[in-house]
């Protein structure tokens, strides 16, 4: 049952409302079985015996009530601790009002009943697709990191950071400096003791507030006092020679500094930032080289919970729910957490490590209130979960460093926790050994060496590793995925992020899972036949559940949205897998490299399409340094004077002039017209500019040097040529396409059809030929990047007849009525989601109806639909291929023999 068909269910229901058969009518909406449906009829389903309701167990508890009664029975039922029977919902109706409960969520619905077209995804748990929820932002976080910023930005006025040295300088200091503000505000330090004592024995023009805080950290790394040191630095407590060992020069401070750095302590409560925010307050003044050639991308909480959630915090929450009644198996559960192993190869300030740690031991409290209300008073409780069971690899040395004393700031922070919850707690200082950070490259070093496995342990490997696509790599990122795809046939292109998922793939056992979050790129186009299908079909690897695309959001100041997705990888077994989209949790039969409920079939670039189309080429390649372009203005003035120039020239599109009616002209000179060419001074000049600049080329710039009047490579229509962007914006229903005539040039940064017949484009512009394009073209950000050897020649279509041809050239001619009608919009005004013009989108819904009528009789309901129509027919398609191949081989062999 997918989310359309709920849809189309839940319209039908209210338009044809019938209140004796409205429940049997809404479990129809929603999927239920029509067996389930009849033995409710017969009365052996409802486990209520009172008239008027209905109650499924662990489904749908539907009382039917006066509209006066409705709200206070509500109110009734929330109060009570649980509901007899368990369930999912509780339906409150006059059949003009619905009140819903969901009681596990917590959720409710106040709406009426011809609104619940509107509302109808509140109930999708019943038809298995279930909502997720995470975490708010945090605003202490947010205000913390603009406050900071400020001050960094003022401290760096005065302190250059012009080399790599003084930003690691910088960025020492601000670890420290966080650490003392965390510090005063978790009772480590006394209550703002750190922002008194700088108010107190600082000048206010911040002149000698270097000299102080020097001085200040050398005390912090003491554990012996010297006799005679002043009472205000004799105050602190020792903290760890670690984080304060090294000597490094403190920055200078102006006035407005030292009043921004009082501020920050004294307006800001910093027991409510989470330690992830020590990354973003890194990646705040860090030099934008060197957050981008690390690919650091420092992560808020509630997009980490999206990657942990499914990883292995609901599995531990489920266990919690199970076990709620036995002090045994909640004893059980708690030795499990102790035996957990978390691993991020990839950890940069430790964001992941911090939050996965803070996640357990909240969990590790809700075991222990849970035994102490089972009577188990007698336990003394202290936690068993140690820093030490958390793992992390990382390039950068200081990143390293931060997220060691991340992990310290946040088991304080738990420490605190339990102390209110139980009374006592281990102390925090001085700090002890934390999590197990190794400095070093994690696509050289053997992961297990540095996250060992043992017999019991339970390893969970996440993270949000440096994404990078082929072209963007530095040589010494290309020689790592050279060294990480030994045996691959095909690397190259891979994201860079590969490596991560290859190695953890080669990690993987039955106690270990991983998960990524990655570009959505490594799931698209050619990435997911060159690497998804030799992991996914030669090995026992699977994957297990994947986040869809989503904004990558983060708490950094600058921060950049990226499109992601989060894939989890696994051994091959039989536990179910889910597929996470928007809110909803949807449990898959398979998920394959495209991350698509559908078999695992892999689409690789073909040069001959698989279903007998006609050639998409690109456009012509110029290789002129724009010298042989004009732009309306150049055109104008050149007609004008040289009037005989008008036959030299012509109308050039690419996808910004297609899509939006950007008037760009180009020289098209002929062999015949190039002695008219030459006579015309300004032409001449370009002319022999080109030439000048291939002969400097490269090689196929050098191929055509002899010709320098022309485009060095040259592709032009007999009649008419269909031509479309090679980038488009995925908002859109339909790629925005023309037919234009002969007379045009299109460029290479358009795609095109020569001659081809009518019907072909209105394959092209059919919705079934978008659910392809849309889950296997690569993307450009967020548009698709249309591959002729991915999009067009792989595009499976079955044979058809004369007379379906015909029907589809008449839908074609519809649509190409309706953009006249509108001939003064650009296409990107015509196909803008929002705006398109009502008879254009009905004459193209006419058009996908009679392309979908070539592959079957009834309609499609939904991409996934067809998406899974389109993947078995291309492996039929490709097995039918390789026959043939087969028999022509045999056939020419057969031949050989009898001629000889």
């Amino acid at each position: 049952m997918t989310i359309t068909q709920i849809d189309t269910n839940v319209h039908e229901l209210v338009k044809n409302f019938n209140q004796a058969t409205f429940v049997y009518d809404f479990m129809t909406a929603f999927g239920f079985p029509k067996a389930t449906i009849a033995r409710l009829k017969k009365g052996t389903m409802n486990m209520s015996k009172e008239v008027g309701e209905t109650l499924i167990k662990k489904k749908f508890w539907l009382k039917e009530l006066t509209a006066g009664e409705l709200e206070t029975k509500m109110k009734t039922i929330k109060k009570q601790e649980k509901i007899k029977h368990d369930p999912r919902f509780v339906i409150l109706t006059d059949y003009t009002t619905i009140l819903a409960y969901d009681t596990k969520t917590k959720e409710s619905l106040d709406t009426t009943l011809k609104e619940l077209t509107k509302e109808y995804a509140f109930f999708l748990p019943l038809a298995g697709m279930e909502k997720t929820r995470y975490l708010d932002e945090n605003p202490a976080d947010v205000k913390a990191a603009e406050k900071m910023a400020k001050l960094f930005d003022e401290i760096k006025k005065q302190n250059p950071t012009n080399t790599t040295e003084a930003v690691h300088q910088l960025n020492v200091f601000l670890s420290r400096l966080l650490f003392c503000f965390f510090s005063e505000d978790t009772q480590i330090f006394t209550d703002n003791q750190f922002t008194n004592a700088i108010a107190a024995h600082t000048q206010e023009d911040g002149s000698d507030l270097s000299d102080y805080l020097t001085d200040l950290f050398d005390v912090l790394n003491q554990a012996k006092r010297p006799k005679g040191l002043a009472k205000h630095f004799a105050a602190f407590p020792y903290v760890n020679g670690g984080l304060f060992q090294e000597k490094y020069p403190v920055p200078s401070f102006s006035k407005r500094a030292r009043k921004l750095m009082i501020e920050c302590g004294g307006d800001l409560d910093w027991s409510a930032i989470n330690p992830d925010i020590f990354g973003s307050m890194i990646q705040a003044v860090v030099t934008p080289e060197h957050r981008g050639g690390l690919g650091m991308h420092y992560t808020s909480v509630p997009n980490i919970m999206k990657v942990i959630e499914p990883l292995f915090l609901d599995d531990l929450y489920g266990a919690f729910k199970k076990s709620f009644n036995s002090a045994t198996k909640l004893k059980r559960l708690h030795l499990r957490l102790t035996k957990l192993k978390i691993f991020d190869p990839a950890c940069g300030s430790g964001n992941f490590l911090i939050i996965a740690y803070k996640e357990i031991r909240k969990l590790e409290v809700s075991i222990f209130r849970q035994l102490a209300a089972l009577g188990e008073r007698q336990t003394i409780f202290f936690s068993s979960i140690s820093l030490a069971q958390f793992y992390g690899i990382e390039l950068d040395d200081f990143a390293h460093e931060v997220a060691s004393l991340s992990l310290w700031l946040a088991e304080h922070q738990m420490n605190t926790l339990f102390l209110k919850e139980f009374g006592q707690t281990a102390a925090t200082l001085p700090l002890k050994e934390g999590g197990k950070i190794v400095h070093g490259n994690a696509c050289r070093l053997d992961w297990e060496k540095v996250c060992p496995k043992k017999e019991g342990d339970e390893i969970y490997i996440l993270g949000n590793p440096p994404y990078l696509g082929g072209k963007l790599q530095s040589k010494e990122q290309k020689e790592d995925t050279k060294l990480v795809f030994q045996g691959f046939k095909k690397y190259n292109n891979i994201d860079y992020i590969g490596c991560w998922f290859l190695k953890a793939a080669e990690f993987l056992e039955d106690f270990i899972i991983a998960a990524f979050v990655s570009t959505n790129s490594i799931s698209q186009g050619t990435q997911v036949f060159d690497f998804w299908r030799p992991i996914l079909t030669e090995t026992n690897v699977e994957i297990g559940f994947a986040v869809k695309d989503f904004v990558w959001n983060n708490n950094a100041k600058n921060k950049a949205k990226v499109i992601c997705s989060i894939i989890g990888i696994r051994e091959k077994s039989n536990k179910s897998k889910f597929i996470y989209k928007d809110e909803h949790k949807i449990q898959v039969k398979n998920i394959n490299g495209y991350l698509l409920d559908a078999p695992d079939v892999y689409v690789g670039r073909r040069t001959k399409s698989l279903s007998e189309f006609p050639k998409m080429i690109q456009g012509n390649i110029a290789l002129d340094n724009g010298h042989l372009q004009l732009t309306p203005e150049e055109r104008r003035d050149m007609i004008k004077v040289y009037k005989k120039s008008d036959s030299l020239i012509r109308r050039i599109y690419g996808s910004k002039e297609l899509i939006n009616s950007i008037e760009r002209y180009c020289l098209w000179i002929t062999d015949e017209s190039l002695e008219l060419a030459e006579s015309i001074k300004p032409i001449s000049d370009k002319i022999s500019k080109v030439k000048e600049i291939r002969l400097k080329g490269a090689t196929n710039a050098k191929s055509c040097a002899d010709r320098p009047h022309q485009f060095c490579m040259v592709n032009t229509a007999n009649d008419t040529q269909i031509v479309l962007p090679r980038v488009s914006s995925i908002k859109r229903e339909y790629i925005p396409m023309k037919f234009l005539d002969k007379s045009s040039i299109v460029s290479d940064a358009a795609q095109v059809i020569l001659d081809a017949e009518l019907y072909i484009f209105g394959i092209l512009n059919s919705k079934i030929h978008m659910s392809w394009v849309r889950n296997l073209a690569g993307k450009l950000k967020n548009d698709f990047r249309y591959s002729a050897g991915i999009c067009w020649n792989s595009f499976p279509f079955p044979k058809i007849t004369d007379t379906q041809k015909e029907e589809l050239e008449t839908h074609v001619y519809a649509v190409l009525e309706q953009r006249e009608l509108h001939s003064e919009k650009t296409l990107a005004q015509l196909y803008d989601p929002d705006k398109m013009p009502d008879g254009l989108r009905a004459a193209h819904h006419e058009l996908d109806l009679a392309v979908e009528r070539c592959y079957r009789k009834e309609p499609f309901t939904s991409d996934e639909e067809r998406l899974a129509y389109l993947f078995k027919l291309y492996e039929k398609m490709i097995a039918e291929e390789a026959n043939a191949l087969e028999k022509e081989k045999a056939g020419k062999k057969s031949r050989k023999k009898k001629a000889k």
